[in-house]
């Protein structure tokens, strides 16, 4: 099984900024955290991170028909992309969007994200654990997916 990791703009920087809300971990340790995750269930994991819309948008397209899911932090762009939820949409298998933080808990404007409504499901302020329960997900979506296609 493959698995598409992605994330959104300023997730590089997590670890340092808004400690309070993201707490200190970095991506680069929630990398290393997934990584012996995806070894554990046999799943060749991609991870990916970009500032920038449009490369989100080719890693999805470039993606589809190699990967069984994708695991998504879009970041910011969830509350504001409708061109990434469109290439979710044309995703073939299941999406799991994560975010760090409950969006729902906080600024007014967070609390819609047009990536959830292309999604298969959401996890949503867990912390840096959001990251192993959306991938063990996915996996699960996916294996369900293929067995359900299955004669």
């Amino acid at each position: 099984m493959r698995i598409l990791v992605l994330n959104g703009p300023n997730l590089g920087t997590i670890g340092r900024r808004q400690p309070e809300v993201y707490g200190t971990i970095t991506l680069a340790e929630i990398h290393d955290r997934l990584r012996r995750e995806a070894e554990a269930l046999e799943i060749d994991l991609r991870w990916e991170q970009s500032n920038h819309e449009g490369a989100l948008i080719d890693l999805i397209e470039e993606e589809s028909g190699r990967a069984d899911a994708i695991v998504i932090n879009p970041g910011g762009l969830a509350h504001t992309s409708i061109v990434l939820a469109d290439a979710l949409r044309g995703f073939p298998g299941p999406v799991v969007e994560i975010h760090i933080s409950n969006i729902l808990g906080r600024e007014e404007y967070r609390r819609t994200s047009h990536v959830a409504e292309a999604a298969t499901a959401v996890i949503s302020g867990a912390g840096a654990d959001g990251y192993v329960m959306a991938l063990q997900t996915a996996a699960r979506l996916a294996g369900a997916s293929t067995t359900e296609a299955s004669p």
